[in-house]
């Protein structure tokens, strides 16, 4: 069970277990209190009778404009239905279903001002597991994730005539119904809006912090699977050990690079294929490994403390305090979230593109220290057999268009609202853009972890080998998934196996 309560904070396997594992949640009484308290202080400034934007005001430009209190919850509605405006193919179900959780935390915070119900609502559209179909794109990740929130809200909402045609699309239990359908069969009431609580609901960064979140949980996987893939590809290449010494990268500071030359040195423990060459030192891509993946997993742990702090903060506008006070500011921005994606999407492009290398050189027969051409079986058979010349093709297209998919987006802005909100993040592409990179490094390392294999059969047919102590349970691990082949075979789902392993991650 994860507790949502005030006091304190989502982690991101909290996130995990509910967005992936669908651990259940509830709603702390600590929170409760506070979310009731909240709602209290809305009476409390509509009494006043004075305009307070989001509450009794149009919205963006509209900002000027006073609404009657009987038509406020029309103007809830009216802000739902004409901002659920996104397109393109729907988002991934463990991004809705983290997204809802961030919401509901954020709300549960206290100082939004909106009804327990509401929340109540998403926490139970989690538990019995209504996920509404959200497209992907439209959000600009400033006034929050607009579009993207508001199709979520049409799951949840209603207004009095309640029409089917504008609840939305869910999917509950493998069928794709109408989102008024779907709560039906769930039994969880829809709510209608009172005053803020269209705007609280559609009003900040949540789904480009839902996607970063769970990016960030998977980009923290692959570069421990980097580290097997690149103790494996230094085994079939034989490399020298000494670039990994601790004595070296006590000297650069490093955290990140200390931490990484320990692990592969860890998993390398024991192997004979290490050192075994006479070399002096190797190519950048085996020797400077630590350097740049160590490098990554500390950009990586500065995204994931900034993502943590954003699936915890209250992030809608106006934000509302005691006694009947409401304070209008930017909490929506999605600025934090946007740099941060754009930086992990970096990270990752580069651990794709490091990993290609070593896949690279793998392959060439003049770089692989006495590997044969493409790792063809036999000499004889090259030409006759391609060998594994075109995975590596494979992954540089990846590493090519992770070069273009890691250009950050967080620099690009367009106004909008009649230049009222001229400033934007361009968060949630950043986002969506970061988690492409990283689906993109699975099959890049997958290609490396198979290819590495492959040569490591290729020199014990001529070696007595001894692998390390952690690559040989990885390399078992591997071939209780796929075998090794002496002739050119289907190659790409056998990949595909190595992929969904460390999509599962077991390995």
């Amino acid at each position: 069970m994860i507790i949502i309560d005030k006091h304190s904070q989502l982690n991101l396997e909290d996130l995990v277990r509910v967005a992936r594992e669908y651990h259940k949640v509830e709603i702390s009484k600590d929170s409760l209190d506070a979310i009731n308290h909240s709602r209290e202080q809305i009476q409390l400034i509509l009494e006043k009778s004075r305009p307070v934007y989001g509450i009794n005001t149009g919205y963006g430009i509209f900002a000027d404009k006073t609404i009657p209190e009987n038509q406020i919850r029309q103007l809830n509605r009216n802000l739902i239905i004409s901002h659920a405006v996104a397109s393109g193919d729907p988002l991934d179900s463990d991004i809705v279903r983290a997204a809802i959780l961030v919401r509901a935390n954020t709300l549960s915070k206290g100082f939004s001002g909106v009804s327990k119900e509401l929340i109540i609502g998403l926490v139970e559209m989690l538990n019995k597991r209504v996920t509404p179909i959200i497209p992907r794109q439209g959000s600009l990740g400033s006034s929050g994730d607009l579009c993207l929130l508001s199709h979520l809200a049409l799951v949840l909402t209603r207004d009095d005539d309640d029409r089917e045609e504008e609840s939305g699309l869910a999917d509950f239990n493998g069928a794709i119904l109408s989102g008024k359908k779907a709560m039906e069969l769930a039994k969880i009431d829809r709510i209608i809006l009172g005053p803020k609580e269209g705007l609280a609901l559609n009003n900040g960064a949540t789904f480009s912090a839902a996607l970063g979140a769970l990016t960030v949980a998977d980009a923290e996987y692959l570069l421990r699977v980097a580290e097997i893939s690149a103790a494996l590809s230094m085994e079939a290449l034989c490399a020298c050990s000494a670039a990994f010494d601790d004595r070296i990268h006590q000297l650069r500071l490093h955290k990140g690079q200390i931490t990484t030359a320990r692990n592969i040195r860890s998993l390398l423990e024991g192997s004979n294929l290490i050192d075994s060459s006479g070399k002096v030192q190797d190519a950048y891509s085996l020797r400077c490994a630590p350097q740049v993946q160590g490098a990554i997993r500390d950009s990586i742990d500065y995204v994931r403390q900034v993502i943590e702090k954003e699936i915890n903060a209250v992030t809608d506008n106006p934000l509302i305090f005691e006694p009947g006070t409401a304070l209008s500011g930017g909490n929506f921005h999605g600025e934090p979230v946007g740099i941060v994606m754009d930086l992990l999407g970096i990270a990752l492009c580069e651990l794709g593109a490091i990993s290609e290398r070593r896949t690279f050189r793998l392959s060439d027969e003049c770089l692989s220290n006495g590997l044969p051409p493409m790792l063809v079986d036999q000499n004889q058979n090259a030409g006759l057999n391609s060998g594994l010349m075109i995975p590596q093709y494979t992954a540089a297209s990846l590493v090519l268009e992770n070069q273009t998919l890691a250009t950050p987006d967080s620099i690009r802005s367009l106004p909008t609202s009649a230049n009222q909100e001229d400033h934007n993040a361009n968060s949630t592409t950043a986002a969506r853009h970061a988690r492409q990179i990283a689906e993109n490094v699975r099959q890049i390392l997958a290609i490396e972890l198979y290819t590495a294999s492959h040569a490591i059969d290729l020199r014990m047919k001529n070696t007595q080998v001894k692998l390390g102590s952690g690559t040989s349970i990885a390399y078992q691990k591997i071939r209780e998934v796929v075998p090794y082949h002496s002739k050119d075979a289907l190659w790409g789902p056998e990949i595909q196996k190595i992929n969904q392993m460390i999509k599962d991650r077991k390995l």
